[in-house]
């Protein structure tokens, strides 16, 4: 278990898989299983029983989990997927950085 290469937020592309080529936001991070919740990526039908809190139960589309290795960030400099590296800046802060083009992935 180590450290993902993409944070939630991130716009990311997926590589692999039934939705390749599709890109989304990430909305949720699992690193204990090496996993990303991509917004509209990767859509399952999820059968809920009706709950006082649920309301009327039936048959919704909600978004699992995919492994990390499928999907690659999109920098927002040269608008493609990218492999990430990591730098080290003058004032001591750890950024990632487009292999492609050199640019910091992480918000300023």
């Amino acid at each position: 278990m180590g450290k993902l290469h993409v944070k939630k937020g991130d716009l990311v592309m997926v590589i692999a898989g039934k939705d390749r080529g599709k890109s989304g936001r990430i909305i949720r991070v699992i690193p204990k299983e090496e996993r990303v919740v991509v917004e509209r990526i990767n859509l399952v039908k999820k059968h809920l029983r009706a709950s006082p809190t649920t309301g009327q139960g039936g048959i919704v589309e909600v978004e699992a989990p995919i492994h990390v290795s499928n999907v690659m960030p999109i920098c927002p400099s040269c608008n493609r997927p990218t492999r990430v590296g990591k730098k080290i800046l003058e004032d001591g802060t750890k950024v990632r950085v487009c292999k492609r083009c050199g640019e910091s992935i992480d918000k300023k």
